[in-house]
């Protein structure tokens, strides 16, 4: 209708920040409406392990006061916890969103370790050499252990369940047979000079801290030598894992097909979404980042244990649902994996600073995941609309 002809209702023009359905009279649907900022932020799947770290630190402030827990040493030793636990905990919260596990990362730790210690003392290899193959034979069987599962379509509990298995019996049935024990020391002396090796155990930023107890800002030996030589490569490792994961699930098509394979796998395929490749290439980087842990504790302590890495699979597994990973797939964040690392951390070395029973921790951690599991439900329901 004509606006001029009579009768006709005037338009009114949109006022300033309001949408023009709304200024023109129009009816909105209420299923847009635009969500509260706090409605935001509490259906971020990260924000209830972040939540659990602030709590965390205030808990452990009152209860391990005076311990020495928040001195830069003791930081220093609840970050370095953190920091082994959230490389794994980061790739398995990326493979939890595609809706699969891996329950051969602990054991994938301990014959990494081993793969790389053993050419490298008894075999006389390059350190370095050593290191590439250790990663090699790892993403390998991290590639069959993916495929085994898209192909058999079997769950990939079972599959990787199977592979715990494997792995743990190869790293002591091969290590006592080929060197007669099941702990191999002297690695530190085969890795004087490498060039790779302080890349993964090493330590940077010395002179610093050096300068840092000079100032009296941090403690000393007796000696006068600093108390922290360095941060751990690990921890350099840790956030690097972690950047790159969450550019991976919040700005690259990749992250898309994750969050579809673990949401839908078949309506992602439909879609022309490679679910299998997918799957396959998250399986190889949980297997590459427990490599990078089970190499990085060889080349720190000098030493490689067939049993080293000992449930570690479900501690990266916890971590990941503390940091609002869902069970079921499709659902979950990088960041939300560190923060779950970061509040195993907090917790174990609280615990402790505070002169508890270590026992404690496991019932704390029972308790934790049980926790988070309840409020990941909540908010999935509230993100999906169940009821």
């Amino acid at each position: 209708m004509d606006p001029s002809a009579p009768g006709a209702e005037p338009v009114r023009p949109a006022a300033p920040g309001v949408a023009p359905a709304e200024a023109t009279g129009l009816r909105v649907d209420e299923r847009v409406r635009a969500l509260h900022p706090l409605q935001r932020l509490f259906m971020r799947p990260d924000f209830g392990s972040l939540a659990g770290v602030v709590l965390l630190l205030v808990f452990f402030a009152f209860a391990a006061s005076g311990s020495g827990m928040f001195a830069p040493d003791g930081i220093m030793n609840w970050l370095h916890v953190s920091a082994e636990l959230g490389v794994i905990a980061v790739p398995a919260a990326l493979l939890m969103i595609a809706g699969e596990f891996d329950l051969s990362i602990g054991s994938m730790i301990g014959f990494s370790g081993m793969a790389a210690a053993i050419p490298a003392v008894y075999w006389g290899w390059p350190v370095w050499t050593a290191i590439l193959f250790a990663f090699a034979l790892s993403v390998g069987l991290g590639a069959l252990d993916g495929y085994l599962v898209v192909r058999t379509r079997l769950p990939s509990f079972i599959v990787s369940l199977a592979f715990l298995f494997v792995l743990r019996g190869l790293s002591l049935a091969v290590s006592v047979m080929l060197t007669n024990q099941t702990i191999i020391s002297g690695v530190n002396h085969a890795a004087r000079g490498d060039w790779l090796a302080p890349l993964l155990g090493g330590r940077i930023g010395h002179p610093l801290f050096v300068l840092l107890a000079r100032w009296h800002l941090i403690g000393t030996y007796r000696d006068g030598s600093p108390l922290i030589s360095g941060i751990p490569m690990i921890m350099i490792w840790w956030i690097a894992i972690a950047a790159v994961a969450h550019f991976v699930l919040s700005s690259t098509r990749f992250g898309n097909h994750i969050f579809a394979t673990g949401g839908d796998r078949n309506a992602a395929r439909s879609l022309g979404v490679p679910v299998a490749r997918v799957k396959i290439l998250l399986f190889c980087s949980t297997a590459f980042c427990a490599a990078l842990l089970g190499i990085s504790q060889v080349m720190e302590f000098g030493s490689a244990a067939a049993d080293r890495g000992l449930d570690m699979e479900f501690e990266a597994i916890i971590a990941a649902v503390i940091g609002g990973s869902l069970l079921t797939g499709g659902y979950g964040s990088a960041t939300g994996a560190c923060f779950g690392a970061l509040i195993f951390g907090i917790a174990e070395q609280g615990i402790y600073f505070a002169n508890w029973n270590n026992n404690w921790f496991r019932v704390f951690l029972g308790a934790l995941l049980l926790i988070a599991v309840l409020f990941n439900n909540f908010i999935r329901r509230r993100v999906t609309g169940e009821r």
